[in-house]
């Protein structure tokens, strides 16, 4: 394991990962975002325990993550989708409530990268992420550029030391 922090926290290297796809309208057929992010987690050396689509709905939001954790024993859940404006957009509704500690930096650092690749329009999301138990959770938008912008930037450079941390 690789040494990290200054309190020695290590960075875990073999984590169980899910993948939560909020969408009405894609399956796990023409979920590209989330056919990129379960390769990726390959790549990366984690296992991906769950790949499912859950629709736009508060309750079936929360309880696809709470499975995630508790169930599948998801070490990290990426929740991709449901995170803009629209009445439909509830994914951070269904999972801040959840957090027993929000990561308050996680979204004003996505927003920041976004706005370098497209401008004024990143203020439209509204990515965040947090801890439940000893699980971090990620909520980012459900397109495959901000999925590997959220991804690569941000997620897969400190979820093991996240862990690592939540298991302190």
């Amino acid at each position: 394991m690789k040494l990290l922090g200054k309190k020695g926290h290590q960075a875990i290297k073999n984590l169980n990962m899910a993948i939560l796809t909020v969408s009405s309208t894609r399956t796990l057929e023409t979920d590209e975002s989330g056919k990129w992010m379960a390769r990726e987690i390959g790549k990366e050396g984690h296992t991906l325990v769950t790949h499912r689509v859950i629709p736009d709905d508060f309750l079936a939001i929360g309880g696809a993550v709470l499975d995630a954790v508790r169930v599948e024993r998801a070490d990290a859940v990426i929740v991709s989708g449901g995170t803009g404006l629209t009445r439909q957009d509830v994914t951070i509704e269904a999972c801040r409530p959840l957090f027993h500690k929000e990561l308050t930096a996680f979204g004003p650092l996505f927003a920041k990268l976004s706005f370098e690749e497209i401008g004024a329009g990143a203020m439209l999301s509204r990515a965040t992420a947090g801890s439940i138990g000893e699980s971090a959770v990620f909520c980012i938008p459900g397109s495959l550029k901000a999925c590997k912008l959220a991804c690569r930037e941000l997620i897969f450079m400190e979820v093991g030391h996240l862990v690592s941390h939540l298991r302190t």
